[in-house]
């Protein structure tokens, strides 16, 4: 398996968690805040820079009482329309 920080899927999820985050109304600062961690943490993320896995995607969707289970429908549906 080729793990790509440029692929369509890699992209469709940083587009849903940097919407969670505007929608929340939260900026990077105060999410990392939530998280404890740098700032630059957020926005390595959110750039691309730096991939998360499945424990660090679960407590970022924490901060936006996101449920686990529905953020994953919702990508895998988003991953699917784009093949179509």
């Amino acid at each position: 398996m080729k793990k790509s920080l440029n692929s369509k899927e890699n992209k469709v999820l940083l587009e849903m968690l940097y919407q969670l985050r505007v929608s929340s109304g939260l900026r990077q600062s105060d999410l990392a805040d939530l998280l404890k961690v740098p700032q630059s943490f957020i926005s390595k993320i959110e750039s691309g820079e730096r991939r998360i896995d499945f424990i660090e995607l679960r407590e970022i969707l924490k901060c936006f009482n996101t449920n686990t289970m529905e953020f994953l429908t919702e990508f895998e549906n988003k991953i699917n329309a784009s093949r179509k």
